[in-house]
């Protein structure tokens, strides 16, 4: 719901991994947004309507995203794809932080307006093994979380981050945060988030899923 720049944006995006995209829009000239290699379908309306969202798909739908320039339109059209229809994955864009807070108690995840809204958008909306967490202003770094083979469990963070290149900011280990030191060693099943160049992503990502090279 809704074709504004990040809506648009957000569309082509999961369209590109070869998503069925359908986006709702009260202004029939906002899809024109949309590029011309655009293969969805835009449903002209209130992306709150119980009607509009029918006529859009709703009701065979796996995701949906309400991306309007209203935090109350987005959070209402967010609770119906949820509580109404059963959407399994609802995800809504909030520009006051303060209230994101209160509606991600009720369950609906929420995005703040920042410049990496598009990435954590398509992160929470698609089980991709290349999501990407967090992504700098400037768009130079990437905060990732890292499957990593199993010969690296028991390599201490130091040596981890010299033989990928990466840089590991904290472990969640057995559901638990964790700030490591240089020596601490990793464990199995534990869940690395790391900073990494974002020209290096996938560099690290093999590194890390691949078997820890042999050491004399």
């Amino acid at each position: 719901m809704g074709c504004g720049r990040v809506g648009a944006s957000l569309a082509e995006a999961m369209a590109r991994r070869g998503h069925s995209i359908s986006v709702i829009d009260r202004d029939p000239a906002a899809f024109a947004r949309l590029g011309p290699d655009f293969t969805g379908t835009t449903t002209v309306g209130l992306g709150f309507d119980r009607d509009v969202l029918t006529r859009a798909g709703i009701e065979t739908a796996d995701a949906f995203a309400a991306v309007s320039s209203g935090d109350n339109s987005n959070i209402v059209a967010a609770r119906v794809a949820r509580e109404t229809f059963g959407v399994g994955r609802v995800v809504a864009r909030i520009y006051d932080a303060g209230r994101a807070e209160v509606y991600a108690r009720l369950g609906i995840p929420t995005v703040a307006t920042v410049p990496w809204t598009t990435e954590r958008f398509v992160a929470e909306l698609d089980d991709d093994g290349d999501a990407v967490a967090w992504r700098d202003p400037s768009g130079s770094v990437d905060l990732i979380d890292l499957d990593i083979d199993e010969s690296w469990i028991g390599t201490s963070v130091a040596r981890f981050e010299e033989e990928t290149g990466c840089h590991i900011v904290f472990l969640n280990r057995v559901g638990r945060a964790i700030l490591p030191e240089a020596r601490t060693a990793l464990q199995d099943e534990d869940i690395v988030y790391a900073a990494v160049r974002s020209t290096d992503r996938a560099a690290v990502r093999a590194a890390a899923a691949a078997p820890r090279p042999a050491h004399d």
